[in-house]
C-alpha cells in the first residue's frame, strides 16, 4: 500500500521520500515502484516517456529522520494501535511544526493516534484503497482533535492527486470498510455452513451484483489477517453479530494461511491457475 500511495503521489507530480525500516526493504519498494509503472506503461494508461520524470521524484530511506522538512506524512503501517501510536511519537519529534501527520488506518480510532503526538489538530485520516493507483476513493477521516483548515487542506491534496477525497466522522470502518466486511464476513459464514462452493459464491457474486471480484478473492487480496483485525475492531465497537469474525476466518490466519501475501488463502496462488 505505501508504496501505491507514493507512486500516485509521485504521478500528480510531487516530490516523494519512501520511509521504510530497513535499506533493503526501502530499495525493494523503488523497485516495486518502477514495475507498477512499467505495468501502467505496458497497458497504455501511462506514457513511457513519463516513467524517468517520475522516478526521478522519488527516493526511500529506513531513516525517519529524513521526513522532517515533508509537507505531509501518510503513514501505512501494520494495523495495530500502539504500533502507529508510537510511530506518530516518533513523528512528531522529528518533524517540522507544519508537517500534517496522516494514518492510513482503515478502521482504528484516529483519535487515539493523534493523541500519541503534541499536534492533535494536524493529524487525520487519509484512508486509501488497494490498488492505491487504481481506485478513485480516498476515506479523510475527521478525528475531534482535527482542525477544519487541516480537514480542508488535505481534502485539496487528495484531489490534487487525482482521487475522489469523501470525509467521515471516526468511527469504527468509516463509511466502506463498515458496510463491506459484514459481507465479506458472512460469505465465509456461508461457506462455513456448505451453502454454496467457493467457486459459486465468488461466481454469484460477480454475475449477480457486477463485482469485479467474488467475496473469496477480495479476502486474499486483503489479506486474511488484515481482515481478521479489521472485523475484530468493528466488532469490538458495535457488538453487532455481522462484525464477529468467523471462526473458519480466524482458524486460517492461524494456520498463516493470509492470501496472496503467503500464496495460499481461499485459493492457492502457487497454481498459475489461481483466481485473481
Amino acid at each position: 500500500m505505501g508504496a501505491g500511495i507514493a507512486e500516485c503521489l509521485a504521478i500528480s507530480g510531487y516530490e516523494v521520500v519512501v520511509r521504510s525500516r530497513s535499506p533493503q526493504t526501502a530499495e525493494a519498494l523503488l523497485a516495486g515502484l518502477e514495475k507498477s509503472i512499467d505495468k501502467q506503461i505496458a497497458k497504455g494508461s501511462l506514457e513511457s516517456s513519463r516513467k524517468e520524470e517520475i522516478l526521478s521524484r522519488c527516493s526511500a530511506t529506513c531513516d525517519l529522520a529524513e521526513l522532517s522538512e515533508v509537507d505531509i506524512v501518510i503513514e501505512s503501517v501494520i494495523e495495530e494501535l500502539e504500533t502507529k501510536r508510537h510511530l506518530f511519537n516518533e513523528l512528531d519529534r522529528v518533524c517540522g511544526d507544519q508537517t500534517i501527520l496522516a494514518t492510513n488506518t482503515s478502521t482504528l480510532p484516529v483519535v487515539e493516534i493523534a493523541m500519541a503526538t503534541g499536534r492533535p489538530e494536524r493529524v487525520c485520516g487519509m484512508h486509501f484503497f488497494n490498488p492505491a493507483v487504481r481506485m478513485p476513493l480516498v476515506e479523510i477521516v475527521r478525528p475531534i482533535t482535527a482542525s477544519d483548515a487541516i480537514i480542508e487542506e488535505v481534502k485539496n491534496f487528495a484531489e490534487s492527486c487525482g482521487k475522489t477525497p469523501v470525509v467521515v466522522p471516526d468511527r469504527a470502518g468509516f463509511i466502506v470498510n463498515a458496510l463491506l466486511f459484514p459481507y465479506l464476513n458472512n460469505a465465509v459464514r456461508l461457506l462455513e455452513q456448505g451453502v454454496a462452493t467457493r467457486d459459486d459464491i465468488d461466481l454469484a457474486m460477480k454475475g449477480g451484483c457486477g463485482f469485479p471480484m467474488g467475496p473469496f478473492a477480495l479476502l486474499d487480496l486483503i489479506g486474511l489477517d488484515t481482515s481478521l483485525a479489521i472485523l475484530d475492531t468493528l466488532y469490538n465497537e458495535y457488538k453487532d453479530p455481522n462484525y464477529s469474525p468467523a471462526p473458519l476466518l480466524r482458524r486460517m490466519v492461524a494456520a498463516e494461511m493470509l492470501g496472496r501475501k503467503t500464496h495460499k488463502g481461499f485459493y492457492d496462488y502457487h497454481d498459475s491457475h489461481a483466481r485473481s
